[in-house]
């Protein structure tokens, strides 16, 4: 009564025309109801697929049903979005994500603390499978679950790291900042697009004139941008403290 294909599955044209198709055009004799075809990762599937898709889902219509999921709806043919209702799927709430995680803490008997819980839910970003790896490789790795040995493990710097470069880059010179900031990164495995990112929280947070919190997002902003392209983390480095002691300067100017 289902069938269900992944994207690790061969899903080209031919294995529409072929299985898809065998599937869907032959009636179920006994049992009542309809047939089920779940296309799993379905943006992954060819132009063609799809086209020939088209077809076989509008022919078939009386006894089959296709559940198509996907992460990106720009890569499913307009076609395939018409003839389909559409569910949008949200990230999800921390409400809903911790009585979960507690029920599977309690079942693997899992030692995690409170900040433990936080920074999982916090660095899952409302994805529960992520939540649950993060999860099981801090307990596999350090025993004990707390917001440390997550951050460690995840390789995600900490709060207080993140707090020390901004300190470093407002109020030290520019070769005592590039020093520090190397040092940490080398010893913690940091990398730079993660520190950016959370740099940026803290940048709302700190109390910065408003016209020098725009020029400072701006740089950032660009920063991010290179080191998606792929440049040099450590020029990038260099530019964001130099973007940092630009900032400064001006508020030094402005007062």
């Amino acid at each position: 009564m289902v069938l269900e294909l992944n994207a690790s599955d061969d899903r080209g044209i031919d294995i529409v025309r072929g299985p898809i198709l065998s599937f869907a055009s032959t009636r179920t004799i006994f049992k009542k109801g309809f047939k089920l075809v779940i296309l799993d990762e379905a943006d992954a599937m060819t132009q063609d697929a799809q086209n020939a898709l088209r077809r076989v889902i509008e022919k078939f219509t009386e006894n089959t049903r296709f559940c198509l999921i996907c992460n990106y709806l720009s890569k499913i043919i307009p076609a395939l979005q018409s003839r389909c209702t559409r569910f949008r799927f949200g990230p999800l709430t921390p409400e809903l994500m911790v009585p979960r995680l507690q029920h599977v803490i309690e079942e693997e008997r899992v030692d995690v603390t409170e900040d433990g819980m936080k920074a999982l839910v916090t660095l899952s970003s409302g994805d529960m499978r992520r939540a649950l790896n993060i999860l099981q490789s801090t307990s596999m790795a350090f025993g004990k679950v707390t917001e440390e040995t997550v951050y460690t493990c995840t390789g995600h710097p900490l709060k207080s790291d993140i707090a020390n470069i901004l300190d470093w880059m407002l109020n030290q010179d520019f070769s005592t900042a590039y020093r520090k900031i190397t040092e940490l990164k080398t010893l913690k495995g940091l990398a730079l697009h993660d520190i950016l990112t959370e740099i940026h929280l803290f940048v709302h947070r700190v109390d910065f004139p408003p016209s020098v919190r725009i020029q400072l997002l701006i740089k950032m902003a660009e920063i991010e941008y290179r080191l998606a392209a792929g440049t040099s983390e450590k020029i990038q480095l260099s530019s964001l403290i130099a973007a940092f002691q630009v900032t400064r300067d001006l508020i030094v100017a402005e007062a």
